[in-house]
């Protein structure tokens, strides 16, 4: 079957430039994987998913901005976890207790 990715966005948030120290708006974003077609893909846009996309290291790797060209280095990205993520792992390290 067709596989068609989403892309995921969060909400607004300023971050801090580590190179002059100014600050800027950005969004968290990531893609995630479905089985939909693309109608129905495009049916979601708008939508809210419960749940938050989260910080994850990874190996290092090149980003250029786009609205400056300049190259960063990176060990990042974002992934999403679902709302109740948190407590189904929580229910599993206390069973694991």
């Amino acid at each position: 079957g067709n596989f068609m990715s989403l892309e995921l966005q969060g909400d607004i948030e300023l971050v801090q430039s580590q190179k002059n120290g100014r600050f800027y708006a950005t969004t968290r974003k990531c893609f995630i994987s479905s089985t939909f077609d693309e109608p129905t893909a495009t049916s979601f846009i708008g939508k809210e998913l419960p749940g938050e996309i989260t910080r994850v290291e990874c190996d290092p790797y090149d980003y250029t901005i786009q609205d400056t060209g300049e190259v960063i280095s990176l060990a990042h990205s974002y992934t999403y976890k679902p709302a109740d993520y948190k407590a189904e792992t929580k229910r599993m390290v206390e069973q694991m207790a």
